[in-house]
């Protein structure tokens, strides 16, 4: 698989505590030049970036991140005021306190409030498979699938663990045929992104992708 097909398939990312608007502006030009999938960024930085390139370039943005905790009312807010400000993709992580807790149905109903906050924007569902049982994320596959989002995504990058093999093959043999796996957190080499492809992922997330583009071009 050459490097343009593995970037076509790229959430290019930057979500550090500490991003600039500089930084955020070289990675909107590094995703328009490689042609990636998206540019995933902090939802303050939302605004700026849709006028700054416009409509050459998919925006891509995180809610209740990276903990998942924040109430479903705060985390429907912040879907709205991004899908407002011109998110074109939603990243929202699950409340893990309530999957620890066995409150499946308040998960399903969270990510269903979601979904209907995107006004048909793409959703992706972090469900941070570093933290949970291989039963608890067979049991979110299901969710995922049930509430009708788009993806199932391994991780933030912000805990304990990012995406691994095991993982996108069991969130691939489990999710329903209409949700696609977003493997995300430590992708560090072209050669397990492509992996990760071949294992059944359509989305990879990182910010080392095209840097390794850059060093190998």
């Amino acid at each position: 698989m050459d490097k343009k097909k593995i970037l076509q398939h790229l959430d290019h990312t930057l979500l550090k505590q500490d991003a600039t608007w500089e930084q955020i502006k070289t990675l909107c030009d590094e995703g328009m030049q490689y042609h990636v999938a998206s540019v995933c960024i902090p939802p303050c930085y939302v605004k700026e970036a849709r006028d700054y390139v416009e409509d050459r370039l998919k925006i891509c943005t995180v809610i209740g991140f990276p903990n998942g905790y924040q109430t479903t009312a705060a985390k429907v807010a912040e879907t709205k005021e991004a899908v407002e400000d011109g998110a074109d993709e939603i990243d929202m992580v699950i409340n893990i306190n309530r999957v620890k807790d066995d409150r499946f149905e308040e998960v399903l109903q969270e990510v269903k409030e979601i979904r209907a906050a995107c006004e048909g924007k793409v959703l992706k569902v972090i469900i941070e498979t570093c933290l949970l049982s291989k039963e608890e994320k067979i049991k979110m596959c299901e969710i995922v699938t049930k509430a009708g989002a788009d993806y199932i995504k391994t991780s933030t990058g912000f805990s304990t663990g990012g995406a691994t093999f095991e993982d996108v093959a069991l969130l691939q043999k489990y999710v329903g045929d209409s949700v696609k796996v977003k493997a995300a957190g430590g992708i560090s080499s072209l050669e397990d992104a492509e992996r990760f492809l071949r294992l059944g992922a359509d989305r990879l997330g990182t910010s080392r992708l095209i840097a390794l583009c850059k060093s190998t071009d």
